[in-house]
């Protein structure tokens, strides 16, 4: 799967490089909105057949929310200790890693407050982040089924990269992902002006 994946996204890139008109791009974007809508569609139908899956969830009660909490603080932390080895500093770095991966968000918001470069760089990582966690995730999933899973997605785990969570786990674990990327959604517009004008 892992190998597919790779495979899928460097044809992809390839083929918007050198191939694909921008006419026929505008309609690919939209194309799969609606298509990644029918995977979350299948998601949905996936979970409400599991009756098991929400008491679960309910027997884990509000200790849920420290799933998103922790993904984001790990996040921040790590942003800021890459940002002292490429000597940025640290309203830039944290901004950048309050992003959780919500790159279109992030970079608009860090270019309209504060610097067009910053935010070119905040547009880029949160993207990068985006596709190394559509590696890394069945990766992870082939040593073991747990939390770690959710934290390489970042606020993408309640969309784009929710099919392959559970793809590479169960409904339970797709549950949780979906609710930590709703939290962090909900912090990313929140944290990243706050962390720039630090």
């Amino acid at each position: 799967m892992t190998i597919l994946i790779i495979l899928s996204m460097v044809s992809g890139i390839l083929v918007g490089q050198f191939f694909l008109p921008q006419q026929v791009a505008n309609i690919l974007n939209e194309t799969t909105m609606y298509f990644l809508a029918f995977l979350l569609l299948g998601v949905g139908i996936d979970i409400g057949q599991n009756k098991e899956v929400i008491s679960k969830i309910k027997k884990i009660g509000w200790k849920i929310i420290l799933v998103p909490l922790m993904i984001g603080i790990g996040s921040i932390i790590g942003a800021i200790l890459s940002g002292w080895l490429l000597t940025l500093p640290v309203n830039e770095s944290s901004a950048i890693g309050a992003g959780f991966g919500w790159y279109s968000l992030s970079g608009v918001l860090i270019t309209e407050i504060y610097d067009v470069q910053i935010g070119s760089l905040a547009f880029l990582t949160n993207i990068f982040r985006e596709l190394l966690a559509v590696i890394l995730i069945p990766l992870l999933a082939k040593k073991q089924e747990s939390l770690t899973l959710i934290a390489p997605g970042g606020a993408t785990t309640m969309d784009t990269t929710l099919p392959l969570i559970v793809k590479s786990s169960t409904s339970k674990l797709g549950v949780i992902a979906f609710i930590s990327g709703v939290v962090l959604s909900f912090l990313v517009p929140i944290l990243v002006p706050i962390l720039i004008k630090l």
